[in-house]
């Protein structure tokens, strides 16, 4: 698939059909994270894979939005190994792009995914006993939409460059 398609095409899905991604398709998608970019390549990323019936249960205690996915990526930094300038970490922003290579290597690979961004990191922590050091920052849920999903009607919806841009 073109760059330009993928970026243009991806969606958000909120309904999904219970199905796993394949193992390559799974594996293509970490590739993704495993090689992306991070400040001075810290790589303070590390990917908690929850596909088990008791990982995706602990999910759902820990966040009501995994919509029937089958797949979560639970996307973490460990902020004692990435960049910090006088106090201020790139943990989140490491973390943030690793996300959204996964999200488009998922889309790529023919697999339907949402990100979650606003959730309670420190629960999240806790319920899977992540190390202290280890900061969730984002869940992906990836699998397969279902059949009768209509998609959001305010995906095509963007803001205009005019909006979006200031030249200084």
């Amino acid at each position: 698939m073109e760059f330009k398609q993928v970026i243009t095409e991806r969606e958000t899905v909120r309904k999904f059909d219970g199905k796993k991604p394949s193992e390559e398709q799974l594996k293509s998608v970490l590739e993704a994270g495993r090689i992306a970019p991070t400040a001075a390549n810290c790589q303070p990323q590390r990917v908690y894979v929850l596909e088990s019936e008791d990982a995706l249960k602990k999910m759902d205690e820990a966040h009501p939005c995994r919509y029937n996915a089958s797949t979560v990526l639970m996307v973490c930094a460990d902020k004692s190994v990435a960049l910090d300038l006088n106090g201020a970490s790139s943990y989140e922003v490491d973390a943030s792009i690793v996300a959204t290579h996964m999200l488009l290597s998922a889309y790529n690979e023919g697999v339907d995914s949402v990100w979650l961004g606003v959730f309670e990191p420190e629960k999240v922590q806790k319920i899977f006993e992540v190390p202290k050091n280890i900061l969730p920052v984002g869940v992906i849920d990836l699998g397969f939409r279902t059949e009768d999903y209509e998609g959001n009607p305010m995906h095509s919806k963007k803001n205009s460059m005019e909006t979006m841009i200031t030249r200084m």
